[in-house]
């Protein structure tokens, strides 16, 4: 099936440090695109694919799962993990969520997470009812364009498949159960006003995860698609320079490490080249005495 028009996937090959960015739930690239610009215009390595049975029609939805969704990011990650010496993983919703198992899979291969309103659960009754209920009724309403911001409109599906809300109810369950073995620095962003996902959603993410490096964002002006919504700029900024202090750091630390390496074989290469002399000669090599 062709993809919707704005719903295709963006690559950018910039420099040594890579983002890959996952989209939400029925939704598509296009929620994500001005952010992945953003970072691609600063220099980074950009991946954002459409995750499979999206951007194209909500039946051709109802024939994949989380499984899916989630090869197709963790495939993406590897592939970055070749060209990139830092990856950093971002999502948006679900996408959020894809994020965070890629961190708890791939340990020190991710260098930080960065979320925006990260789903966590399927709320209300009719979540309890989709084992038997998504066998009934094919579908429900759609979920996209929970934007404050007059005159914009996310690409993505007027309809939620049962069958696809079903396996993202496993899934969100799942990551749930991994959450505390997500270790790496996390920056998440969510908004009081979402009518999509709670705010309790990251309440649970924040309390779960074993980071210690943890920076909490409250996006007032926006709705659930804050990447296209008042507080978009705040979510760029907010991402690259979170990017920026972890890979200088990282730098930094490899720099002083290799450093002290350096030091620690060459005082040893001394005392070799002396030979076995009496401790007053060792000590005068190492001191240069």
């Amino acid at each position: 099936m062709p993809v919707l028009p704005g719903a295709e996937p963006y690559h950018h090959e910039g420099g040594e440090v890579g983002v890959l960015l996952c989209h939400g739930f029925t939704g598509s690239p296009q929620s994500l695109r001005p952010w992945a610009e953003y970072l691609a215009a600063r220099g980074l390595t950009v991946a954002l694919p459409l995750l499979p049975g999206h951007g194209t029609r909500w039946e051709d939805m109802r024939l994949t799962g989380w499984q899916d969704w989630y090869a197709e990011v963790d495939r993406e990650l590897r592939v970055l993990r070749e060209r990139c010496a830092h990856v950093f993983v971002a999502g948006l919703s679900m996408g959020g969520a894809l994020a965070l198992r890629l961190a708890a899979k791939h340990g020190d291969a991710v260098a930080g997470v960065m979320v925006v309103n990260p789903a966590n659960k399927v709320h209300g009754p009719a979540a309890h009812a989709l084992p038997l209920l998504r066998h009934f009724v094919p579908t429900t309403k759609g979920i996209t364009s929970d934007i404050a911001k007059e005159g914009v409109e996310e690409v993505g599906y007027g309809h939620v498949p049962l069958h696809a809300a079903h396996s993202l109810r496993n899934f969100l369950r799942l990551v749930d159960g991994e959450l505390p073995q997500v270790t790496q620095p996390l920056l998440l962003l969510h908004s009081p006003r979402d009518h999509v996902v709670p705010p309790v959603d990251s309440e649970r993410v924040l309390g779960r995860v074993s980071s210690t490096d943890v920076t909490e964002i409250l996006l007032e002006q926006s709705h659930h698609v804050a990447t296209l919504d008042h507080d978009a700029d705040l979510v760029f900024a907010e991402s690259h320079a979170f990017v920026t202090r972890l890979v200088t750091e990282s730098d930094a630390a490899r720099v002083k490490e290799s450093d002290a390496e350096s030091v620690q074989r060459s005082g040893s290469g001394s005392v070799e080249r002396n030979g076995p002399g009496s401790l007053e000669q060792r000590e005068g090599t190492a001191t240069g005495g």
